[in-house]
């Protein structure tokens, strides 16, 4: 007995065995490959950059982080941050789920989205120029840009080397150090453009601050 298929039904079938087929292909196939190329060809990159301490990840190259004091009321959660003077301080971040991770939350990249003529912004920029230039003892006409201004993915943990030698003299004294020392370490993780002439030189302050903490 011949089985006799609709037009419709063939249809709904072969757009079934398509689905199917895209599915191994673009749903299992591909991920394994990609993975298994990237944790041959570059498994640290592939694992996040991790940056290891006693053997174990304490952060991310690609990921800023706070480096602030230890909070004076831990169970009050709109207690501000306050940035510990022995550590070089990041660059602001507006990445902040909400839940008490706080800034640099690589679950909430989010930027604030206020225009250069926003009046909130100009306020926040111009108070934290004071704050930056208190903190490291340094004239407010002298603090760089980077230094009161997130990037745009809340996330960046670059900062110019102009921010990072400016707060040098402040990590030296917190820290017992020359200062030489500190700008000499400061020297050491100045990275040049990519390709020599793509974006601007930059310090990855994460790592800067690893190295500072690895000082005999």
């Amino acid at each position: 007995m011949r089985t006799i298929h609709s037009p419709l039904l063939r249809q709904h079938l072969a757009a079934l065995r398509l689905l199917l087929v895209l599915t191994a292909l673009t749903g299992i196939a591909y991920p394994l490959a990609v993975t298994g190329i990237a944790e041959t060809v570059f498994p640290h990159r592939a694992n996040g950059s991790p940056l290891p301490a006693h053997g174990t990840p304490v952060a991310s190259r690609l990921i800023g982080q706070s480096f602030s004091l230890p909070k004076q009321h831990p169970a009050d959660p709109h207690e501000a941050p306050r940035p510990d003077p022995r550590w070089f301080q990041p660059r602001p971040s507006a990445a902040d789920a909400g839940k008490g991770a706080g800034p640099y939350d690589p679950t909430a990249s989010n930027a604030s989205n206020l225009g250069p003529n926003d009046a909130g912004l100009t306020r926040t920029v111009r108070a934290r120029r004071v704050a930056v230039a208190a903190f490291d003892h340094v004239p407010p006409a002298s603090v760089p840009v980077d230094a009161v201004t997130a990037s745009g993915s809340g996330l960046d943990p670059d900062i110019s080397p102009a921010y990072a030698y400016e707060q040098a003299n402040r990590v030296a004294g917190a820290q017992g150090l020359a200062p030489a020392a500190v700008r000499g370490l400061v020297a050491g993780h100045v990275q040049g453009r990519f390709l020599g002439f793509l974006g601007q030189e930059r310090v990855n302050v994460v790592e800067l601050n690893h190295a500072l903490a690895r000082r005999p």
